[in-house]
């Protein structure tokens, strides 16, 4: 068993990690952002027996003494803290670039110095931009189509280059479109399922037809985990994909069928992403990841939205359903 620190811990996919670390015998420290309220994010949620056994770390990733200072007697890092929404990054890039270039830089710096075992950068399927050719495999062009992706890009290459340069063991985990229970509501899934449960009968989305290959949270945590077990995967940068596409209307009308069908789609302006930063299509290929870990995903799409509905159900007052969420 590993002492193990996941950074975003506090977030949606860092929570369920810490979760599934925990119930394996890691010793986890949980990297969450400070903040004056002393709250936890989504550990708070977590039941009793599980958050006892977390050991706790407020900081804040721009921070590198605090990174380094939390990185002390740690064997593996996952990597997880960022700023993900993409049209809040339209108009706060420099936030982007400190957090999720600059965090990432902190995270290598100081596992170079204190000679960490494994780190497993978190990268995103944005950075491939819409689909030059399908199923995006590992060797697909970049492209930065928000001022997100372009910072997840610099980010990936600066891991890549303490690999090359340092020979760190590092490996770069480039999860598809994760849904699930927990999911902030800048999220498509979350912003459907929401409106609907709310008992709205006209459900703002934007562009309707870009695909998207979603991945329930369960299964993109598994795949963190084999990824970091195996030694094939150090130096690699790995989609964790379904391999299957569905697109935002069709995603959509499956949502209303299941909780309202009295509802109808309407088209929202301002939900729309700048023409040429729309990815138009992703849909990623998952043959690297199996050849080299044992992953494969366990939840099938109807599986993954049920459980997140029956969430949501009974956590719906946490979430804003009269707002534009960014």
């Amino acid at each position: 068993m590993s002492r193990v620190l996941v950074t975003g811990s506090d977030g949606f996919i860092g929570s369920h990690l810490v979760e599934k670390l925990i119930e394996a015998g890691n010793e986890v420290r949980a990297f969450v952002y400070y903040n004056s309220f002393n709250t936890w994010g989504w550990l708070d949620t977590l039941p009793k027996e599980i958050l006892k056994e977390i050991e706790v770390f407020t900081g804040d990733i721009r921070d590198p003494n605090g990174v380094k200072e939390a990185m002390k007697g740690i064997d593996e890092i996952y990597h997880l803290a960022a700023l993900i929404a993409i049209p809040f990054s339209y108009h706060s890039p420099d936030s982007y670039v400190d957090t999720n270039i600059k965090g990432t830089l902190n995270i290598l710096q100081a596992a170079r110095d204190l000679g960490t075992s494994r780190v497993l950068v978190t990268s995103t399927s944005e950075v491939y931009g819409t689909a030059q050719y399908v199923p995006i495999d590992e060797k697909h062009p970049f492209q930065g189509q928000s001022p997100y992706s372009a910072t997840k890009i610099g980010a990936d290459r600066i891991a890549e280059s303490f690999y090359r340069s340092f020979d760190m063991p590092i490996s770069i985990v480039r999860p598809f479109n994760t849904y699930g229970p927990r999911q902030s509501a800048r999220a498509v899934i979350p912003t459907i399922i929401t409106q609907l449960l709310a008992g709205k009968e006209e459900i703002k989305l934007g562009s309707l037809s870009p695909t998207r290959d979603f991945n329930y949270v369960k299964d993109t945590v598994n795949g963190f985990v084999d990824i970091a077990k195996s030694d094939k995967t150090i130096g690699e940068e790995i989609n964790i994909a379904t391999q299957q596409e569905i697109s935002i209307e069709q995603l959509a009308k499956e949502l209303i069928k299941q909780i309202n069908p009295k509802a109808r789609i309407i088209c929202d302006e301002q939900r729309f992403r700048p023409e040429k930063s729309e990815v138009n299509r992703l849909l990623g290929s998952n043959k690297k990841i199996k050849e080299l870990t044992n992953w494969k995903p366990t939840y099938t799409f109807e599986q993954g939205l049920a459980e997140t509905i029956k969430f949501f159900r009974y956590n719906l007052d946490k979430y804003k359903t009269d707002i534009y969420n960014i």
